[in-house]
């Protein structure tokens, strides 16, 4: 059995530095975690991959095509497509050791993971390989301070639930550039009551009026299924790190039938006591 982590959420949201300081972590730890960089417009990131989409298709490639010419957004969507129908690629950079635990980094486009297909049939690629996979959905913690892009995070954190069907985590992410005040509001969050929120929401304008029913069953939604639970993830608390890594690591039931894998490291001689 293989172990992932498929590592989306916005532009911008920490995505890859998200990636990079798991990979410090499990380092300090002697523990090995592997990322796979799967965003062909990426230009830096602080870690060092063991696969590489960009040597596969860069979007520069789609974009410049004279005969495809995409934007930006049709670049990524094709680079996905592509990789998905050259999976054979992606499976050989792999290769077959079990027990590896990986950072697949993706790309920062929403519709890829909320309505399109493509990430679903990577990540049924994936499973055949033997990978047990858990969705990390992040989001910057700057925009959830209010209720009305509370409740647009958290539709679309539902939608990229129900569309790749895998266990599923919603984080929080750069809690560290938080002020004190936000991040005090920002703790009715985490464990969110829907109607409280609703509360908030200015009621006086005619757009919220016209629509405040609408919004109330959004509301019911996300307090019915009961799937929605943000996670606060802050770069600088390593405790805060290592709770993340063992909700996740419970979910996808890593370790239980598995050796972690460790890296050499040398041990200092022990004295000898005996004269």
């Amino acid at each position: 059995m293989r172990y992932g982590q498929l590592v989306m959420g916005p532009a911008g949201s920490g995505k890859s530095t998200y990636c990079s300081t798991l990979v410090k972590h499990a380092a300090d730890e002697k523990k090995v975690i592997n990322v796979v960089n799967l965003d062909p417009a990426a230009e830096f990131f602080d870690y060092d991959p063991v696969v590489d989409i960009r040597q596969l298709i860069h979007v520069d490639d789609a974009m410049e095509d004279e005969e495809l010419k995409f934007g930006p957004n049709g670049g990524l969507v094709f680079c996905m497509e592509y990789l998905v129908e050259n999976i054979d690629w992606l499976e050989e950079q792999l290769g077959e050791d079990e027990d590896d635990y990986t950072l697949f980094d993706c790309p920062g486009q929403i519709e890829l993971y909320t309505h399109m297909t493509v990430m679903r049939q990577l990540v049924e690629h994936l499973q055949r390989q033997d990978f047990r996979l858990c969705a990390v959905f992040l989001i910057d913690s700057q925009f959830m301070v209010d209720p009305a892009k509370f409740l647009s995070g958290t539709m679309a954190a539902l939608s990229v639930m129900t569309n790749l069907e895998l266990p599923h985590i919603n984080v929080l992410s750069k809690m560290d550039l938080l002020s004190k005040t936000a991040r005090s509001r920002l703790d009715s969050y985490l464990e969110p009551d829907p109607h409280a929120l609703l509360g908030e929401m200015e009621t006086t304008s005619k757009w919220n009026q016209k629509y405040n029913k609408l919004t109330e069953a959004i509301g019911r939604l996300i307090e019915d299924y009961s799937l929605v639970r943000f996670y606060p993830f802050d770069v600088r608390d390593e405790e805060n790190i290592a709770d993340i890594m063992l909700t996740i690591d419970n979910m996808i039931q890593f370790g239980e039938d598995s050796d972690v894998k460790t890296r050499d490291f040398e041990y200092e001689d022990a004295e000898d006591d005996d004269d």
